[in-house]
């Protein structure tokens, strides 16, 4: 292969997310190569020692190294300006082998209540048949974190905004308690997106993503990466290339294909889900509506710190509970009910029921997590169709409530 088109750091993002960390063949395409292979072939037997011995830079086998999914390792770390990155097979598979990738036995983990059920799974049932020990705080507050930390912790865990309740976690503050410690600080940065939120200028050591989100966000495929520093990279290559969580050479170059678009499609949404806000916040309907990007989320000083924008989510709580949620979804006609989010399509999830169901009552009413709260991921359709439907779904919210 040749012509590589490589980071220029005086180039725009969105030109080097058109551009960055392609690889072109001897036929010179436009579009990235789709590499189709489980393996490849050498000239000799010497060629083929070199490369399995390290002394030659190719590749040996797509379970962990493929040329496609390689140039979306590079251009994603030209998005999040990383050393480098370790693409998955899904965003799970990302969080699993950013953990467990470098924990062992005496461990210490401190994470945020507020996770997505799998990543609370991983943390409060699977690090612990492996003698890693877990801390569970609310981890909004500071002190928490503080109490938590201690000498033998490894890694603080957290996602910010957090999922489905949009809270924000100070970055900066976890990132120095960590750290005085020698622990790692690891992000999932699904929510506010790589758009809007750069979780490295803020101290965190590793950004995880779901590219199935918004960096697809077209709704066709799976797949996650990690990002961060080389050496810690290496490590998690190491794991993955023996435990297999592999990023399909095809979901690669549908990846590639997304990032080209995802400035337009992120401030998009983002603009549509401001207006959806504005339009919809004093609905009677409602007890309140949650958006990181309005000017009365009880965090906004934190926001405006260290976000950029407030991304695409937003967050119904409604008056009538399981039943007014129910009958909002139910009356949509253009969002579309789903467990993801990112999408093209505006899409609603109800979290009690779903997302967050292996929860107790217990524990998702200390999350904020009410039967009446319904997570929206606004899409690229028009804001003004949007809206009139939400109204509409609304007003049922508001009958079936009574």
């Amino acid at each position: 292969m040749s012509n590589s088109d490589s980071k220029n750091n005086n180039y725009d993002l969105a030109t080097n997310l058109v551009h960055g960390g392609t690889v072109r063949s001897q036929f010179g395409e436009t579009s990235e190569a789709l590499y189709l292979t489980q393996g490849f072939v050498y000239e000799n037997a010497e060629a083929a020692e070199a490369r399995f011995k390290g002394d030659d830079d190719g590749f040996v086998y797509s379970r962990y190294a493929n040329p496609t999914v390689a140039m979306f390792e590079e251009r994603m770390c030209t998005l999040e300006g990383t050393e480098a990155a370790m693409a998955t097979s899904s965003g799970m598979a990302a969080v699993h082998s950013s953990l467990m990738s470098f924990l062992k036995t005496g461990d210490h983990v401190v994470a945020a209540k507020a996770l997505f059920g799998s990543c609370l799974y991983i943390v409060e049932e699977l690090c612990p048949r492996f003698g890693i020990e877990t801390t569970l705080i609310d981890g909004t507050k500071n002190e928490e974190w503080e109490k938590a930390i201690r000498p033998n912790t490894k890694a603080c865990f957290f996602e910010s905004p957090t999922n489905p309740t949009l809270d924000i976690i100070d970055i900066e503050t976890v990132a120095k308690l960590a750290h005085a410690v020698g622990a790692k600080v690891i992000i999932d940065n699904v929510f506010a997106t790589p758009m809007w939120q750069r979780p490295r200028d803020l101290g965190a050591d590793v950004v995880v993503y779901s590219a199935t989100k918004h960096i697809d966000g077209q709704g066709r495929c799976l797949g996650g990466i990690i990002l961060g520093d080389q050496d810690y990279i290496d490590d998690v290559f190491a794991y993955n290339k023996h435990t297999g969580p592999s990023m399909s050479p095809f979901n690669a170059w549908v990846l590639l294909k997304g990032l080209e678009t995802l400035p337009l499609r992120v401030e998009r949404q983002t603009d549509s889900a401001g207006k959806t806000y504005e339009a919809l916040k004093n609905h009677p309907a409602l007890v309140k509506l949650i958006y990181a990007g309005s000017d009365d989320h009880p965090q906004r000083n934190l926001i405006k710190k260290q976000m950029k924008a407030g991304s695409n989510m937003l967050a119904f709580d409604l008056k009538g509970g399981k039943k007014a949620a129910f009958a909002f979804c139910n009356s949509l006609t253009i969002a579309k009910i789903s467990n993801n989010l990112g999408d093209a399509k505006s899409l609603v999830t109800h979290p009690a029921t779903t997302t967050h169901q292996r929860l107790t009552e217990e524990d998702r009413a200390e999350l904020g997590i009410t039967d009446g709260m319904v997570r929206l991921s606004v899409g690229l359709e028009s804001a003004d169709d949007l809206i009139e439907d939400f109204k509409a779904a609304l007003d049922a919210a508001e009958r079936a409530g009574k």
